[in-house]
C-alpha cells in the first residue's frame, strides 16, 4: 500500500528536498506540499494524505496551531513535525495536541521512513536527540525557576520591541529585519522564557528583570 504524504514548510528548498530524497521509494507519494498554513488548510481536504511533515515556522500561523487546528478537522491524519526547533516546549506542545512524532531537519532518509512507518502504525515516533531530551526534563534534569536566559542582541532588541506593544510589522521595520525574522525570534523568546504567548513573555522578562 503505498502511503501519501504532504509537506508544509516555507522554504521552497526544502519542499523540493524531501520530494527528491522520497523519489525513488515506491511505497510513499507526495501528493501536496504547501508553503505556509492557509495553503495547508485550503488543499488537505483534496489532497487527502495519511501524514503530514509539519515545520513550525511558518509565515502566517505557527505549526504548533496549525497542528491543533487540522487534527480537529481530520482526527485521522497523522502529522509529524519537521523542524529545526528542539526545545522541549515546542515538542510537548506539538505531542500535547496530538502530533505523532517529531524530527529535526538534518533526519536521513532512512528514518523518516521509519518515523512514516511507525505512525502510520498508530505509533509515535521521536528523534532520538529528543527522546533523550524530553527523558533527562521528565526526570527533572532541567534549569531552575532562577535560571536567567541568555539572549543575543537582537532577541533582546525585539523583546524590547514587544514590550513596546509594537506589531510583527512595525519591529520589521524598526530593526530593518524581515517578518518572518521577528517571527523566529519571537518563537526562540518564548521557547527561553517558557511562555505560552506574548502576554507571558512579557510577565516572565520582567519578573527576571529583563526589561524594565
Amino acid at each position: 500500500m503505498i502511503t501519501k504524504i504532504a509537506i508544509t514548510d516555507d522554504h521552497v528548498l526544502v519542499l523540493n528536498g524531501i520530494e527528491a530524497m522520497l523519489k525513488d521509494t515506491p511505497e510513499v507519494t507526495v501528493v501536496g506540499t504547501y508553503e505556509t498554513a492557509q495553503q495547508t488548510l485550503e488543499h488537505i481536504q483534496e489532497d487527502g494524505p495519511d501524514v503530514l511533515l509539519l515545520d513550525i515556522n511558518l509565515p502566517d500561523i505557527d505549526g504548533i496551531e496549525l497542528c491543533k487546528t487540522l487534527l480537529k478537522q481530520h482526527p485521522d491524519l497523522k502529522i509529524l513535525a519537521l523542524t529545526n526547533f528542539e526545545e522541549i516546549s515546542f515538542v510537548k506542545k506539538m505531542l500535547g495536541y496530538g502530533a505523532s512524532g517529531y524530527l529535526l531537519k538534518n533526519t536521513q532518509k532512512a528514518e523518516l521512513i521509519e518515523a512514516l512507518k511507525t505512525v502510520l502504525d498508530g505509533g509515535q515516533y521521536l528523534q532520538k536527540k529528543i527522546e533523550k531530551k524530553l527523558m533527562r526534563h521528565a526526570l527533572g534534569q532541567r534549569k531552575t525557576n532562577d535560571f536567567m536566559p541568555n539572549l543575543t542582541r537582537r532577541e533582546q532588541e525585539v523583546l524590547e520591541a514587544i514590550s513596546e506593544e509594537l506589531t510583527t510589522q512595525e519591529i520589521s521595520e524598526k530593526l530593518f529585519i524581515s517578518v518572518k525574522t521577528v517571527e523566529t525570534h519571537r518563537m526562540n523568546l518564548m521557547s527561553k522564557l517558557g511562555a505560552r504567548n506574548s502576554v507571558g513573555l512579557i510577565k516572565t522578562a520582567l519578573k527576571k528583570g529583563l526589561i524594565t
